[in-house]
Formats: C-alpha cells, sequence, structure tokens
C-alpha cells in the first residue's frame, strides 16, 4: 500500500513539472515570468506543498527555473530557443588526411589522467549507476554458480539472460523468444561478429555519417569499404537517400543506430524504420541494427525498434547494458535472424563463450524489477543533463555555434566555426583537465575537423558547469 501511494505522489508531482516544461518549450511561459507561489499552486491543485516543491525543484534541477530569495520561481531558461540547429549531413567521400587512429588513441590514453572532467567518455558515470545493488548481485551469482562462475556457460549464452532479454524487448515492440538471441562481450562484440557473418573483404557497406569510430575502424580492419550517407541530426536516414546508394552502389550491408545515435543523436521515427526495413528486405541487403541507446529516451514511451518490423529475418538487432549499466561487465546481445547460425558460429570459433559471472549478475538483476527502477531515475538524471548542458552551452559558447537537440541518450554534437580544428581544441582543453572526442573521429572522409561530441552522462556539479565555462573561453580564444 505505501508503495501505491509513493508511486501515485511521484506521478502527481512529474505530471505538474511536464506541465510547466511543455509551456515553457511552447513559449506560453517566457524567460522571467514569474510561476505561481508554491501556496496558491498547492490550494488550486488541492496538493500538498511537498508535491508542488518536488515539481519545482525537478524544474530547477534541469535548470529550466530559478528559485529567487522572498520572491518566488521564475523561468531561467528555453532549450528551444537556441539559436542554431545542426543541418544535414553531406558526406563527400574524400579522402581523409589525418592519422585518425592516432587521435583515437590519445583520446583514450587521457583516460589515466585523474581529476579529468571526461566529456570524450559516451558512458554513464559511476556517479548514476546502482553500484551497491550491482555488486550484491555479482555476489550473489557466484554464490549460485556451479564451480563460483568459474566453469564455461553454454555458447548460446546464459538462458535466463536471453529470457530476461526476450522479456524486455515487448517494451520496443519486438517479439523475440530465448532460442534467437546470442550474448555477447558488449555491444560492439555483437556488431562485429555480425559484420563478419555477412560480409567479406572488398564488399561496401552503408553507414550514417557521422557514425561511431568504433565500427568505422573495425569495417576498415577487416578490408571493407564504407559509403558515409547523408543523415539528418532529428531523423537520421532517409530511406530515400539509402534507395539512391542502393541503386548507384552494390552495397551488401547497412549498418544503422536507429534510436539516439552516436554521436548526432537523433531518433529515427518509426515509419521511417518501417519503410528502411521493407527497403532493404526487398533489395536482399542485410539490416546491422545498433539499438544500444533505446531505452535512455526523454519522452512517454521507449522508441520501436527496426526489428519489431522485420518478417524475414534480415535485421541483426545488437544492443547491451553497456550505456544503462554497466559499462565494464561487458555485456551485450544479438538477435541475428536468419543469421544466427553464422554469428554463433563465430562466437565460438573467436571466444568460445561469455564471461560467466557477469551474464548472472545482470540476469539477476533485469529479473527483479530494480533494472527498470534504475532507468526510470537514469532518464531523469540525463534529460536534466541534457537541459543543463545545453542552457550552459547557450551561455558560454560563441553565439555562432550549431547545436543537437536529442530526445534521448547522452551525447551532443557541436560544430563550430570552420576555422577551428577541434583537436587542437582538444589538446588545449587537456591543459585544463577537460576532455572532448574530436568530430574527424566519427568518420573515414575529411570531414568534421571543426565539430566535437559531448557527453552529458555524468552527475550535473557547479564542477562540470565550470568546465563548460572554460571550453567555452577556449572556443572563444580560438575564433
Amino acid at each position: 500500500m505505501k508503495g501505491n501511494v509513493k508511486n501515485k505522489s511521484e506521478h502527481l508531482y512529474l505530471q505538474i513539472a511536464e506541465n510547466f516544461q511543455r509551456q515553457i518549450l511552447d513559449q506560453v511561459l517566457k524567460i522571467g515570468d514569474r510561476l505561481p507561489s508554491v501556496r496558491l499552486l498547492s490550494k488550486e491543485q488541492n496538493l500538498s506543498v511537498s508535491t508542488i516543491l518536488q515539481a519545482y525543484y525537478h524544474l530547477e534541477a534541469k535548470g529550466l527555473i530559478e528559485s529567487r530569495p522572498q520572491s518566488g520561481y521564475y523561468v531561467r531558461f528555453n532549450p528551444s530557443r537556441f539559436p542554431h540547429k545542426i543541418e544535414k549531413s553531406n558526406p563527400l567521400q574524400m579522402i581523409k588526411t589525418k592519422n585518425v587512429e592516432t587521435i583515437i588513441g590519445e583520446v583514450y590514453d587521457d583516460l589515466l589522467m585523474s581529476g579529468v572532467t571526461r566529456f570524450s567518455l559516451s558512458v554513464p558515470a559511476p556517479e548514476i549507476l546502482p553500484l551497491a545493488q550491482l555488486n550484491k548481485a555479482m555476489i550473489q551469482a557466484l554464490r549460485d554458480l556451479p564451480a563460483n562462475g568459474t566453469s564455461y556457460e553454454e555458447i548460446q549464452g546464459n538462458e535466463l539472460l536471453r529470457r530476461q532479454i526476450a522479456r524486455w524487448s515487448m517494451n520496443w515492440g519486438g517479439k523475440l523468444n530465448p532460442d534467437e538471441i546470442i550474448t555477447t562481450a558488449g555491444c560492439m562484440n555483437a556488431i562485429t561478429y555480425c559484420l563478419m557473418a555477412i560480409t567479406k573483404p572488398g564488399d561496401t557497406i552503408a553507414v550514417e555519417s557521422p557514425v561511431y569510430f568504433g565500427m568505422l575502424r573495425f569495417a576498415k580492419s577487416i578490408g571493407l569499404n564504407v559509403l558515409e550517407l547523408p543523415t539528418d541530426p532529428d531523423t537520421g536516414v532517409d530511406p530515400d537517400d539509402v534507395k539512391k546508394a542502393l541503386e548507384k552502389n552494390d552495397i551488401k550491408a547497412c549498418f544503422f543506430v536507429t534510436n539516439f545515435s552516436n554521436p548526432l543523436g537523433y531518433c529515427m521515427p518509426d515509419e521511417q524504420k518501417e519503410a528502411l526495413v521493407k527497403l532493404l528486405s526487398r533489395h536482399g541487403v542485410p539490416l546491422i541494427e545498433d539499438d544500444l541507446y533505446g531505452d535512455v529516451y526523454f519522452g512517454n514511451k521507449r522508441p520501436r525498434s527496426c526489428k519489431s518490423y522485420d518478417e524475414e529475418g534480415n535485421v541483426l538487432w545488437c544492443s547491451s547494458i553497456s550505456k544503462t549499466l554497466a559499462p565494464g561487465y561487458r555485456v551485450g546481445w544479438v538477435a541475428p535472424g536468419k543469421y544466427f547460425e553464422k554469428v554463433k558460429n563465430l562466437k565460438l570459433y573467436h571466444s568460445i563463450t561469455s564471461a560467466t559471472a557477469q551474464q548472472a549478475a545482470i540476469a539477476s538483476f533485469l529479473s527483479t524489477g530494480k533494472y527498470e527502477y534504475h532507468l526510470r531515475k537514469l532518464r531523469q538524471t540525463l534529460d536534466s543533463n541534457n537541459l543543463q548542458f545545453t542552457r550552459a552551452i547557450g551561455e558560454y559558447f560563441p553565439r555562432e555555434i550549431k547545436l543537437t537537440n536529442p530526445k534521448g541518450g547522452f551525447i551532443l554534437w557541436v560544430e563550430l566555426d570552420t576555422k577551428i580544428d577541434t583537436y587542437q581544441l582538444y589538446q588545449e582543453a587537456l591543459h585544463h583537465k577537460i576532455s572532448i572526442a574530436p568530430g574527424t573521429m566519427f568518420t573515414l572522409q575529411d570531414r568534421y575537423q571543426n565539430c566535437f561530441r559531448l557527453s552529458y552522462g555524468m552527475q550535473w556539479t557547479p564542477a562540470v558547469d565550470m568546465a563548460l565555462k572554460k571550453l567555452g573561453d577556449l572556443i572563444k580564444k580560438m575564433m
């Protein structure tokens, strides 16, 4: 009974906060406008003062309103007024001139440095993860597993984990069963198996642009040609552009991050996903779908995945808990459709099986309902961070910059004046213990030198705010 009362109270304050947020975004309430007093709103809504305060605290944490002593709450910021949006990319297929492997190496080498504000890292920070609960799940797994987790797991992966993944797929319209799923050492491991299963050296694959550098480097390492397609920062790759590419090129596979992509943050609309799946099915071209960020949405429901429209097993759906729960556990999975046996054999040849204890611990965590609760908190934190980062960038960076407006995930893509080289910005920022990911990492072409990726997957603090201010100052000096 107490739990029901708590859930109802939580729902009420979030409902009030969302109503005010909508009014701010629609500019019904403008910057500087005063919100109703706590007591007046409490009386009008017939709700407790504490519920109204919770709603205002929630809006304040997002940076949308501010409290003024002995005066009340006022609208502070409206993200919809941010002046410049990123435009649709237009890859020109030019040859890369910089040694990007060196840049990627430098960005990852700074992980060893202490005291660095890592805007470059696309994983949630430990302070927003349920570490104590994960530790308990791991200890329990070691106690319950045969030989305390030192034995090999079955090749396909932990059965309980596969059952939980299948159950969870209902959230995005999936109809998976445990026998269709293979566990892997993280999502990137799943993607590599998929690429090896459906391509051979010399083949061409089509991807969004910009795109996650890890996938690009692996594709290049196994001798694949990569065709980078125009990508809208809000809706992703247009099926019409894919159709044109298929007509002009011998494309053997496509790779897209359909929900809150890395690094643009777009979410492909459901009707676009359906059209894409049907188009690729007609051409007999498989789709590797990276759905790593789908659970981190800021709206009312999780977006669907391309896999939910797949009737022929042509979509190889990959995901993991690396971006939501435990990056270091390296627990991922793939539902490879009609390529199941090929992917399963590749896993056997390359790793035999997946880590036993980590799989069991994550399976236990997913089965208890703790994951749903954690995701609710995580989404609230990241939604607030997104607004806080957008506000800070609007205040501290030059007015000429362009910025994405993601509706989920925890990544922003920043475009600066073309005169600025963000690799030089990275080097300068690192002197001030700030790390960013230069844009040139996310393409095989000679592009995005004036862009960079920022992660807001951390606890918002005054130190983070100061780091963004320092970054803005450095950009202004470079201009």
